[in-house]
């Protein structure tokens, strides 16, 4: 999994100097834990931060798992649930920004003239294919309501 980095070896570093005039932004945040400072001073206190998230954050993924084959916004809810780990795990940081690249990386060719008009000619043939199939049904089978209207 590349994690930003373009050469070969080169290893991701969380560092906070990072800033620029004063503001971090998105993509140079450093690398590691967003909880507050009196909670990170304490061990206990934010192993249990940590655990807490975690938990939270498998609930959402698992919710979002859940709706993959029932109605709701399954990989919406998933992303959701990374993004919470991402507030405490760094390996969470790292899957988050390499979907983020890949998601834009994709938009980015599904924006290209060329692919536009190839999956426009593709989905046409699959449309035209789909009503010949439903056609040749109709006209074999007819068209059988499930109800009885007649009898009524």
């Amino acid at each position: 999994m590349n994690t930003g980095s373009n050469g070969v070896g080169e290893v991701a570093v969380a560092t906070d100097e990072s800033k620029v005039d004063g503001v971090k932004g998105d993509s140079e945040q450093g690398l590691g834990s967003k909880a507050p400072e009196f909670i990170k001073a304490r061990r206990a206190l934010h192993l249990s931060w940590q655990v807490g998230v975690f938990v939270i954050g498998l609930a959402v993924v698992v919710a979002g798992i859940i709706m993959l084959p029932l109605p709701g916004p399954g990989w919406v809810v998933i992303f959701g649930g990374m993004a919470i780990w991402a507030t405490e795990f760094v390996w969470a940081q790292l899957v988050l920004r390499w979907t983020k690249r890949k998601v834009t990386e994709a938009a980015q060719r599904a924006l290209d003239p060329k692919v536009r008009r190839r999956n426009i000619i593709l989905t046409s043939i699959g449309l035209v294919i789909v009503g010949v199939l439903v056609g040749i049904y109709v006209w074999k089978f007819g068209v059988v309501m499930p109800w009885k209207i007649k009898d009524q």
